[in-house]
């Protein structure tokens, strides 16, 4: 193995080099980690609340069913998820957040709405209201607007982690992901009591086996835009790109479910899959890898004038800025004495996360905050660096 790191914990400084000198870390401020366990905290009492509504209205037995159902598809979409963000992954606190907003806020938000509405229509026609317009117009709307915000939220409340296409991405699937979790426990419940094991096992295979990341498509759209928009803008101006995006969702949502209405057989649903929404997945694969490709560059542009600073070597930025590096890295840290390899992987995440959040001090993104961040993220590096060479 060839890769060994710096030995030179400091930066040898060129005069009037344009990054900051930092002297000494700036200390975290926790609030933001108090107020994400205190959101946490309260999705969490949401999802109990539409749990137990699903249980009152469908039975301990089928809930029970279904969620053990769910969960495959579930794992599925989030084993995708590990796989888009292996790169620089999102903090966890945010990413559970992500989910229970989706599991729980949107789903709440839903039924609420659902609720209004058929009351609306009985107060007013004596009738339910419109299945058709409810699957097609209602639905996509009130879903994607739900699922939205949450991740307005997430770009806002955490912008140190919501830097471009790839974290708008991850957080969508996975809010995504939460809302199917809890709308599939519900319909493979009812299939069951309504129809039996036949009628589940259809529901199960149409919803978990062919459109597993049917509502992580839509969001995705959304996601992406207010991840470009992270590159670009601060503040509402962000907004117009959301909207945009979620327009695309919205659109998306309703073609998916109007297809429900218009296809009369298995066999002609199975075509218009293949025909409309395999092309529209595998667009979205296409988009996902072009993304995390433009994620690796930016790290290797950002490292590199970190490079030219004197903080990193050219070959830790080789080895920063590729999978082969890394992987090869990590190897070589495990064979040290005590097995650094978790030092290795403390040094690659926050280089990584000082790359972005350079990226997003020169698009001029809350460039006060950020650079106090990468005083603390400069320090880290240096930290996890002696700590690899056993200083």
């Amino acid at each position: 193995m060839s890769y060994s790191p710096s030995e030179h914990p400091q930066p040898v400084r060129a005069p009037n080099q344009a990054l900051p000198v930092w002297t000494s870390p700036v200390s975290p401020n926790s609030t933001g980690t108090i107020l994400g366990v205190l959101g946490v905290v309260v999705l969490g009492l949401v999802f109990l609340v539409v749990f137990g509504y699903l249980t009152v209205f469908l039975g301990p037995g089928a809930v029970a069913v279904g969620f053990i159902a769910a969960l495959v598809p579930l794992v599925v979409v989030l084993a995708a998820v590990a796989w888009i963000d292996r790169w620089e992954p999102e903090p966890r606190l945010a990413l559970l957040f992500a989910f229970l907003w989706g599991a729980a806020a949107s789903v709440a938000i839903a039924l609420l709405v659902d609720l209004g509405v058929q009351v609306t229509a009985l107060l007013t026609t004596g009738q339910n209201a419109d299945a058709v317009l409810g699957a097609t117009v209602q639905a996509p709307i009130v879903e994607e607007v739900a699922k939205g915000l949450g991740l307005v939220i997430l770009f806002f409340a955490a912008h140190k982690h919501f830097s471009g296409p790839v974290d708008g991405l991850v957080y969508a699937i996975v809010i995504a992901a939460g809302f199917a979790f809890t709308e599939n426990i519900q319909y493979f419940g009812l299939a069951l009591i309504e129809g039996g094991p036949d009628e589940f096992g259809l529901t199960f295979f149409m919803r978990a086996i062919m459109s597993p990341f049917a509502h992580a498509t839509f969001t995705a759209l959304a996601g992406l835009a207010l991840g470009v928009a992270a590159r670009r803008h601060a503040g509402i101006s962000a907004l117009g790109y959301f909207l945009v995006g979620l327009t695309g969702a919205i659109l998306l949502h309703a073609l998916w479910n109007g297809a429900t209405f218009l296809v009369t057989s298995l066999e002609s649903y199975a075509a218009y899959f293949v025909v409309v929404q395999v092309p529209i997945f595998l667009a979205l694969i296409l988009m996902t890898v072009l993304v995390r490709r433009h994620e690796i560059r930016l790290t290797r542009a950002r490292l590199g004038e970190y490079a030219r600073a004197g903080w990193f070597t050219p070959t830790e930025v080789e080895m920063l800025a590729t999978w082969p590096g890394r992987r090869q890295a990590r190897a070589w840290a495990r064979t040290l004495p005590g097995n650094r390899g978790a030092a290795m992987d403390a040094f690659t995440r926050d280089a990584t996360r000082l790359a972005m959040t350079r990226q997003r001090m020169i698009t001029g993104r809350n460039e006060l905050v950020h650079r106090r961040t990468e005083g603390e993220l400069l320090t880290a590096v240096a930290a996890a660096r002696q700590q690899l060479l056993g200083r």
